[in-house]
């Protein structure tokens, strides 16, 4: 999508508020959860599932994660208490190292700095659970700030719902017009739409394995370097 479309949805003008994705968008976090799903999958008696396969998982939860290791280790939907069980160990993992194999997306630094130079409030909105995108934030960012971190389990529902975009939209006071989202998956494109906030997405990220332009964001770039 041409950036001239972007322009004309945001007036011209930089946005008020940049709501950002985090896995896939702004850090490369598959490696770590990879090593945890896999360590509470071994310690459960399944065979691990590897990177290749979390990276085409990752961005609908932790639970949808579990889920979908369980599904295609057993080829069936497993029993609500296994999935609790196998949640409850991968996160207890998770939590203890969720930043020893992260970093940052190719151009993430360089963007936050820019955006924030020229006034551009931040906020993070994921699916992953807030504590944990809180360590993986000041870990990998230190020196940036964001107003609001929404996690899937602020309350206020899951992408590809809107309700996390309209949450940050309500606590900043900014109209939807005058944000942007930028994602690198479906759930995000979808969550944009619905909630009336125009969409940027990194073609390099997290996206199930398809390509993030059958969505029809408004803009796709081949990494954040290109938002510059």
């Amino acid at each position: 999508m041409p950036l001239d479309r972007l322009r004309g949805l945001l007036a011209g003008r930089l946005p008020v508020l940049a709501l950002l994705d985090l896995d896939g968008t702004l850090v490369d976090s598959a490696p770590d959860i990879a090593r945890a799903l896999d360590d509470a999958l071994t310690a459960a008696g399944h065979a691990p599932v590897g990177v290749a396969r979390v990276r085409a998982w990752v961005g609908r939860g932790s639970r949808t994660l579990v889920q979908q290791a369980l599904a295609h280790q057993r080829g069936a939907q497993a029993p609500e208490h296994e999935v609790e069980a196998l949640l409850a160990a991968y996160l207890e993992g998770y939590c203890a190292d969720c930043v020893a194999l992260t970093g940052a997306m190719p151009g993430a630094p360089a963007l936050l700095t820019a955006l924030t130079a020229h006034g551009v409030r931040l906020a993070c909105v994921t699916n992953k659970p807030a504590r944990i995108a809180d360590r993986v934030l000041a870990h990998v960012f230190p020196a940036v700030r964001f107003e609001v971190l929404v996690g899937g389990d602020s309350g206020a529902g899951v992408k590809p719902a809107p309700g996390p975009l309209q949450a940050v939209l309500g606590q900043l006071g900014v109209a939807p017009g005058e944000a942007l989202m930028i994602g690198d998956s479906r759930h995000d494109v979808h969550a944009a739409r619905a909630a009336g906030v125009a969409v940027a997405c990194v073609a390099n990220g997290y996206n199930h394995g398809e390509d993030v332009r059958d969505e029809h964001p408004d803009l796709v770039v081949d990494s954040l370097l290109e938002l510059l």
